[in-house]
Formats: structure tokens, C-alpha cells, sequence
């Protein structure tokens, strides 16, 4: 997959909110080493205008819409996003742009590698001259790997190593603010699967399970809505209702969402791909296993 192109991800329906995913090297065809997102943006606002050498994309309209504009140097592609469902491939050595905001939109982009500002090109007349000189082709681009070992099942945690995190928070008053996530530095693990619930009735509650070993990052990328955490002796809850803050929640903890505001988006960054085998569903046996 070395073209840009729209991908339709997996959509679950349900009437307290629906829910899309995509995981490393499945729906997407690379390894996610940073997400960021653009919010705020005034409508009928552009942004972007940036090719990376080597760095893949994944641009997911989470709220609103917008379009993507591909420049490969030969072909210019055009795609609307304005399904939280379906997502733009972009490929690395290509120029893209993303505008025609609407208000309130909310750009999810997933990206192959960590920020490197010298693999970045800002200048449409320099990213041509490169691709007539330095002719490159995805296929060679080498994967990072990660040094990152996540959780394992039998470490313990309480309510009190979960908590907010403070984002990176770059304002444009013109043109939106980006906030950024990258595995290693921003969370102690490795994004491998990144899903996000939409459509949630306002006052709507979701959750209420919980992982032996997934770490996520839980982030109201519009909206708001309440995380309450048990780790089987302890309760917390934390109102999310900012897109530059996100809740760290450690393996081990049961999970209700509630509160839900109208439009709100919630966005999860998780450890591992999905493995029903990991849930659990039923409180008292989530106590069971607390104990044992």
C-alpha cells in the first residue's frame, strides 16, 4: 500500500453510542509511534501544508469534516472526510494539506514515526525540487521498532497510578491547536490499537469492564464526559472535558464512562490489539480476580 486512499474502518453500532477502531499493521498498513490531533479550528480553516520524507499517516475525521489534499509530486488526490469510520492513507514522500474545516471539526492523524523536524518539508517549491532530485519509494522505508515492554498481567495497581496527564498543546489562535501523544515519552507503552467512541446520546453511560493488562489513554477529544476507576478497594473519578488532557489508566482497573456531553468523541490510545481474552466483563469477577 503505497498510494494514498480511503480506508473504511470497523463500525459497531449502539444505541449508547458507536464505536471504530484501527490497529497497527491491520487496518493501517504501518506502526503507530505518535498521534496527534488538531482541534479548535475556525471553520472553512486550512492546515497542514507539509510533506514528510519518511513518515506514514492516518487522518480520521473524529467530529465534523474536512478535506485532505495528497500532492505525490505527478498526482494530486482529494478526499471529504466526514465519517468518523473511514480514514486517509497517506503515504511518506508526499505533500498533504487538510482543509474546508467545518466548525467544530476534529482532525486524528496517527503517524509512523516520532517527530523529526528534518524529515519534515514546509515549502511546496522544496518538496518538488526534492522529489525531482532525491526520487524515493515508500517500500524502502524501515519500520521503527520499539524498546518498550509493556505491562505484563501480574503487575498490581491502584486507583493512584492512574491519573491526568498534562499534553503538549500547540496554539495557533488563527488556525486551531494540535496536541500530541508519543510512545515512550508522552505514555509508558506503545500505541498498537487506537479505537474511539462517537454518536454518544447526551447523559449516556459506556464501559464498565475491565483489562488484566491493557494500558490506555483515554482523551475527550471534543466534548466531555466522567472515567470512574475501581481497582476493587479504591473508587476515583475524573471529569475529561479538555482535548490537551488525557487520563492514564494502569491494567486492572474497572471502567464506567457516564456523563456523556452531546457530540462528545471519546478517544483511546491502547497498549495492545484487541484480545477478548483480556476483558473482564462481570464485576464480581473482576473482584475474583483482584484477589487472586
Amino acid at each position: 500500500m503505497h498510494e494514498p486512499q480511503l480506508i473504511q474502518l470497523p463500525k459497531f453500532l449502539d444505541e449508547r453510542g458507536n464505536l471504530s477502531f484501527f490497529e497497527n499493521e491491520k487496518q493501517i498498513p504501518f506502526t503507530i509511534r505518535r498521534v496527534h490531533w488538531i482541534y479548535d479550528v475556525p471553520g472553512g480553516e486550512e492546515r497542514g501544508g507539509v510533506a514528510y520524507k519518511t513518515t506514514e499517516e492516518f487522518i480520521v475525521a473524529m467530529s465534523g469534516s474536512f478535506d485532505v489534499l495528497v500532492d505525490d509530486g505527478e498526482q494530486q488526490y482529494q478526499f471529504s472526510l466526514n465519517r468518523s469510520y473511514m480514514g486517509v492513507y497517506v503515504p511518506a514522500g508526499t505533500w498533504r494539506t487538510i482543509t474546508n474545516y467545518s466548525t467544530n471539526a476534529v482532525a486524528v492523524i496517527a503517524a509512523s514515526t516520532h517527530y523529526d523536524q528534518n524529515d519534515a518539508i514546509r515549502d511546496y517549491r522544496e518538496f518538488k525540487l526534492w522529489k525531482q532530485s532525491e526520487p524515493r519509494s515508500t517500500s524502502n522505508i524501515t519500520h521503527q521498532t520499539s524498546n518498550i515492554t509493556n505491562h505484563t498481567p501480574e503487575t498490581k495497581f491502584s486507583v493512584y497510578d492512574c491519573g491526568i496527564i498534562e499534553l503538549d498543546r500547540h496554539h495557533s489562535q488563527r488556525k486551531g491547536d494540535i496536541s500530541v501523544v508519543e510512545n515512550g515519552m508522552t505514555v509508558p507503552f506503545d500505541v498498537k490499537r487506537i479505537y474511539y467512541l462517537y454518536d454518544v446520546p447526551g447523559g449516556e453511560s459506556r464501559g464498565g469492564h475491565g483489562h488484566k493488562h491493557l494500558e490506555q489513554l483515554i482523551v475527550a477529544v471534543s466534548g466531555a464526559f466522567t472515567v470512574t476507576l475501581d481497582d476493587g478497594n479504591v473508587r476515583r473519578s475524573f471529569t475529561l472535558n479538555r482535548p490537551y488532557q488525557g487520563l492514564l489508566v494502569k491494567p486492572g482497573m474497572w471502567r464506567t464512562l457516564d456523563d456523556f456531553s452531546s457530540g462528545s468523541v471519546c478517544l483511546v490510545l491502547a497498549s495492545e490489539h484487541y484480545d477478548a481474552a483480556d476483558y473482564i466483563r462481570d464485576y464480581d469477577e473482576f473482584l475474583k480476580y483482584k484477589k487472586s
